[in-house]
């Protein structure tokens, strides 16, 4: 099943990055996002958060994009390890390591933890590096 899962994450991530928006049929109506990168926004609640969480996210940009590095499998969780590099309205540049920790139930993404810290996702997950 974790494996499945793992494929699952794949594909909602290239979906997103080729189609600009989340891949509805995995994604419980019920999700929780929350963000540990934008502490002052910190959870979002149902697929109409999932999709504020994403306007909001991306308006702190002008332009950025989001690359899978590696999918970790544990168990009802995948943390999937991210290269972003985005420009900020101000035009300035940032390269980083985020990682994102999805937490499926019967084939559905039931809640999304962002981090921009490796360690913090890898313990979140339970996994250590």
């Amino acid at each position: 099943m974790s494996q499945e899962n793992v494929e699952i994450v794949r594909r909602t991530l290239g979906h997103f990055m080729e189609a600009g928006e989340p891949l509805w049929e995995v994604i419980d109506d019920e999700i929780e996002v929350h963000d540990h990168d934008i502490p002052d926004r910190g959870e979002y609640m149902g697929q109409a958060g999932f999709v504020r969480w994403l306007q909001d996210w991306g308006e702190a940009w002008a332009d950025w994009s989001v690359h899978p590095q590696e999918f970790l499998d544990a168990g009802d969780k995948v943390v999937a390890f991210l290269r972003m590099k985005a420009t900020g309205h101000s035009g300035v540049s940032v390269e980083r390591d985020d990682a994102i920790v999805y937490t499926l139930r019967d084939n559905l993404v039931v809640r999304i933890d962002y981090y921009n810290n490796r360690p913090q996702a890898l313990e979140a997950a339970g996994l250590r590096e």
